[in-house]
């Protein structure tokens, strides 16, 4: 650990700096790599910027018969004051350090000398000696350092000394001051690799992190001796340099063959299974510390089967695995890269028996270990096509599921040298990514999409509906109606039938309005299964496929496996997706706070791996967030980041976004006429334009700006034009019923619309209708009507901290002659109730038994009580029932 600061060690600096600061002895110890030399070092050089007098000397194995070869290290730099001794001490160092000729010395004589040099030395100025591997220091020199070590407490000389844990030597350290030094912990060994490595990709750090064990010398050893692997083709055994072969295989080499054989074997069948190996010829690696067997055989550190596997020719590799191959023969993918391994060319069979492997792999969502087995799979390849098309895919699988975009270039180059005929449908795949997430060439991406697909249609072909689901993403990103038609093309022409989500897809994210009704129940059928389903790229299709259809509630438990999975290293741009939509459905569900942490990490991650495209809607939900909450310059400044993104790539679902945080921000600073134009851009009033799903998600924008702008006209053409999706959702029916309220003045309309099932789900959206209608009540004189939905909207504005609207409520609320503030509305008794059993986690129905109410009742005393309490969801009621127990009117006492 040389080259740079220490990171990680201050506490151990501190403790050697306490015990040999003033005089005294210090041992370290510690496993091999685990910094031992660098603290010493450190310590070394902390002592002489203090001042001190640093003498030094090192353990040999060559040098460990050469007696007083230590000694002699330690003790030269003061040759010169050897005359400042008595005759007797003098003429005895001399003799023992080979200065001098004479009888040999006592050794207790030398050892008192030795002392005495110290010690005068270190009367002028304080003295540090450090000694590192002590263990391998000779017989003789051991002996007098230990005398010493033992005699210097009080004097201005200290010794630090340092060696391996269990390292047999000639030092006696027993009863000595000492502290072992464990390996870093997980966050910091993190830390020293970013710091040394910042270029490293995540999925290689959490790799060598994971064998280093927080041993410092692998952290810094294994990234060079990695060299240019790609993070998608880590071997199973990582390599080590020639400093960790040297600490790691020295035990190894003194092993018998047939047991040295077996450790081969456990290294290579990589899963610890003692039932394939031979335990008798195990025993002496046991004995020396190197494995342990509990159940399975466990390597002491990851590093020494690394070692085993360096030590051994090409010629015992490829044997070993060919016994493996053998004896694994019931496990069709453990053997097929055994097989692998074993090759010695192309070979088709085998390289199909991997391809099969992969896909095994991926259905259970090991995406990494697929690449790996696909990449294996084309070295074997003994054509070029068979050889394309599997680069090409670890390319796809790499850019899509993995995380894996800086490597996608190398792969497709490689495909396409492989095979000069064209695009194959993986590599189509893969570039269409590196294209989108590079340049953002929506057109372009859609040209190589559409051109790689030309006229298959087999639904059963693997490739072909991979490359439907990329064009489809490509299609939505353009946001143009005729980039859908291609796609359409293709799902009518599938034989013998789409599979489907991707037709679900196709319907729910393309034009919703108009396609999707007539699937939903064939929607809600896929989404019932999440609950099995373990792919995360499947979970992901289906929370895309409901996230305009008000359904992603339903797929929040599955999709936060998803995010999971991606924590662990799994499927990257899958959680990078699922952060995103768990963030759509909190802004709509009024959890902000949640909103922030998912938009976070998700634009972290798109920040790490390169997805540029991926990261808009993160952005768009902060533009969100922002807007909602009063902060313009924020909101505008994304709006405009967007703009001037998308508008030269013709990216139109980016520039939807923009529009719908523009109109958002419009509305918040009270500028209705650019709200109106903002929203009106997604899809004017009295239409949901084709092909933009977006405007199921701005109808509540469109309808704020034109009644507050005066359109009159513009609110009721777009009640009528939502009306037909009121069964789509309950958000959707709450909009359609309060806007043609709005329109309509229909009183009973509005309490339908608030009174919806389920409408205390949307928040947000609920209470800007309940103002709108509080206001207009207020304006037609019946006052009183008005201030129940004013308070209401007061309460949930409060709640989630909208400022603009909080304070148009607040306005409006005085208007009325009520106050405003907090705990002016009070809970009946019968709403209390409701409240508290709600609060203990009964649904509507239950409370609704239990009280002899209907859940529409009980669902409509709910809606009153949020905004109440000044909480969005059931969840917080219990603690606002503790924090307002004044707010129950006395009527009578709660249950």
């Amino acid at each position: 650990m040389t080259g740079g600061p220490l990171i990680g060690r201050e506490r151990d600096l501190a403790r050697i700096a306490d015990a040999v600061g003033q005089g005294g002895a210090f041992v370290l110890l510690g496993e091999a790599g685990v910094g031992k030399s660098a603290l010493l070092e450190a310590a070394a050089g902390r002592a002489l910027a203090a001042g001190h007098r640093v003498l030094r000397g090192s353990g040999s194995q060559f040098e460990a018969e050469v007696s007083f070869a230590g000694l002699h290290q330690v003790l030269y730099p003061l040759f010169d004051d050897l005359p400042r001794l008595g005759p007797a001490h003098e003429r005895a160092l001399s003799v023992a350090l080979g200065l001098g000729e004479g009888a040999p010395p006592g050794r207790l004589l030398v050892a008192n000398a030795a002392l005495l040099l110290l010690r005068q030395a270190a009367a002028s100025r304080p003295l540090l000696v450090v000694v590192d591997d002590i263990a391998w220091v000779d017989r003789a020199s051991a002996m007098v350092l230990g005398f010493v070590a033992r005699r210097l407490a009080g004097s201005r000389a200290g010794l630090l000394a340092a060696s391996r844990s269990g390292e047999a030597g000639f030092f006696e350290y027993g009863g000595l001051p000492g502290h072992e030094l464990r390996p870093l912990a997980a966050a910091v060994a993190a830390a020293l690799l970013n710091a040394r490595f910042p270029a490293l990709a995540p999925r290689a750090c959490r790799r060598l992190l994971a064998d280093a064990r927080g041993n410092p010398l692998a952290l810094l050893e294994l990234p060079v001796a990695l060299g240019d692997s790609p993070p998608s083709v880590l071997p199973q055994v990582l390599p080590l340099s020639g400093r960790l072969q040297a600490v790691f295989a020295a035990r190894i080499r003194n092993l018998p063959a047939a047991s040295y054989d077996q450790l081969l074997l456990a290294v290579l069948e990589g899963g610890g299974d003692v039932g394939v190996l031979d335990r008798a010829a195990l025993a002496p690696a046991e004995r020396v510390g190197l494995v342990r067997i509990e159940g399975r055989l466990l390597f002491r550190h990851p590093l020494i089967g690394s070692a085993v596997v360096e030590l051994a020719t090409g010629e015992q590799r490829r044997h070993a695995h060919q016994a493996l191959a053998v004896l694994l023969a019931d496990r069709p993918e453990r053997r097929a890269w055994h097989l692998a391994e074993a090759a010695e060319g192309p070979d088709e069979e085998v390289a199909a028996l991997l391809q099969a492997a992969a896909h095994a792999n991926l259905l259970r969502g090991d995406g990494v270990r697929a690449i790996t087995l696909l990449l294996r799979a084309a070295e074997l390849s003994p054509d070029g096509i068979g050889r394309a098309g599997r680069l090409g895919e670890a390319a796809y699988l790499g850019s899509v599921v993995n995380g894996d975009l800086r490597d996608a270039p190398r792969l497709l180059e490689q495909a396409r040298h492989a095979d000069r005929r064209g695009e194959s449908l993986p590599t189509a795949v893969a570039g269409t990514y590196h294209l989108l997430n590079g340049d953002g060439d929506v057109d372009s991406a859609h040209r190589l999409m559409t051109g790689a697909i030309g006229t298959l249609a087999d639904a059963r072909d693997k490739p072909l509906i991979e490359g439907l689901y990329t064009l489809l993403m490509v299609c939505f990103f353009g946001g143009r109606a005729e980039l859908w038609e291609t796609f359409h093309a293709v799902i009518d022409r599938l034989t013998p039938r789409p599979p489907e989500l991707l037709d679900l897809l196709g319907r729910t994210f393309s034009d919703p309005a108009r396609l999707a009704p007539p699937a939903l129940d064939r929607l809600d059928a896929v989404v019932s299964g999440l609950e099995r389903e373990i792919i995360p790229a499947r979970i992901s299709r289906v929370g895309i496929a409901c996230a305009y259809v008000d359904r992603l509630g339903q797929c929040r438990e599955a999709l936060w496996r998803v995010v999971h999975h991606g924590r662990d290293g799994g499927a990257v741009t899958s959680a990078i997706e699922a952060l995103f939509l768990l963030g759509n459905d909190a802004f709509l569900t009024g959890e902000w706070d949640e909103l922030r942490q998912v938009v976070d990490e998700g634009l972290a991650l798109c920040d790490r791996h390169g997805y540029r495209l991926l990261a808009w809607p993160g952005i768009y939900l902060k533009g969100m967030l922002a807007a909602a909450r009063g902060d313009d310059g924020t909101a505008t400044a994304l709006a405009d980041r967007m703009t001037r993104w998308a508008g030269p790539r013709r990216a139109r679902a980016i520039q939807y976004y923009a529009w719908q945080v523009g109109a958002l921000a419009a509305l918040g600073r009270g500028d209705y006429e650019e709200a109106h134009r903002q929203a009106s851009a997604v899809s004017p009033a009295g239409e949901l334009a084709p092909y933009v799903p977006h405007a199921l998600w701005t109808v509540i924008d469109l309808v704020e700006a034109a009644w507050r702008s005066g359109r009159h006209a513009a609110v009721a053409a777009h009640a009528a034009a939502v009306r037909p999706l009121a069964g789509v959702s309950p958000r959707l029916a709450m909009v359609a019923d309060a806007t043609a309220a709005l329109a309509s003045g229909d009183n009973r309309l509005f309490e339908a619309a608030v009174a919806t099932p389920g409408a205390e789900r949307w928040p947000f959206e609920r209470a800007r209708l309940q103002l709108m209608y509080g206001e207009r009540l207020r304006r037609t004189r019946t006052g009183g009507d008005a201030r129940v939905h004013l308070v209401a909207a007061l309460g949930t504005f409060r709640g989630l901290d909208a400022r603009p609207w909080l304070a148009r409520a607040s306005a409006e609320l005085r208007a009325t002659g009520r106050p405003a503030g907090p705990g002016s509305a009070e809970l009946t008794p019968q709403q209390w109730e409701i409240a508290a059993l709600a609060a203990t986690g009964l649904t509507n129905r239950q409370i609704g038994e239990r009280l002899l109410l209907s859940p529409r009742t009980v669902s409509n005393h709910l809606y009153q009580v949020f905004p109440k309490l000044g909480v969005t969801s059931r969840a917080a009621l219990r603690d606002a029932l503790d924090r307002n127990p004044s707010q129950m009117t006395q009527e009578s006492p709660p249950p």
